[in-house]
């Protein structure tokens, strides 16, 4: 089995931003830690990450393309504004998890829209980065 995991902005700076919200974890610990355990589930995983909108949606088209099994998407900003990276993940038909590190529905109100979720089999928010290992595990279950 083989999964993608994307991220979309400012999760590189994971660690640094906000981590009274986010923690003090980099995003290369996610990584490691993602990558841990794809090993022990006997999956291999792939990272993707960008601040840019187009390059998401082109990371989803050419999951497609690459015949992967699944998808973890971290939309982060753009789960809220991207119609794009819902259409793109509807084109796809890749199995794919909603993750996010905190709780967006007890944040801002305009925070509470995922408009990629509409694709998604299931989302997980609020479980800090444990929330992308659930979503592996999820993926390699379904």
């Amino acid at each position: 089995m083989r999964v993608l995991v994307i991220n979309g902005p400012n999760m590189n700076m994971l660690g640094v931003r906000q981590p009274e919200i986010y923690g003090r974890a980099t995003y290369e610990d996610l990584k490691d830690m993602v990558s841990a355990e794809a090993a022990r589930l006997g999956v291999e995983v792939e990272f993707f990450q960008s601040n840019h909108e187009g390059a998401l949606v082109d990371a989803v088209q050419q999951a497609y393309f690459d015949k992967v099994d699944g998808i973890v998407i971290n939309p982060a900003a753009y789960t809220h504004t991207s119609v794009a990276l819902l259409d793109a993940v509807k084109a796809v038909g890749i199995p794919t998890v909603e993750v996010h590190v905190s709780d967006p529905d007890t944040r801002e109100e305009f925070r509470h829209v995922s408009y990629i979720r509409a694709a998604c089999a299931a989302t997980i928010r609020g479980h800090g980065l444990e929330g992308y290992l659930e979503a592996l595990r999820l993926l390699c279950e379904a």
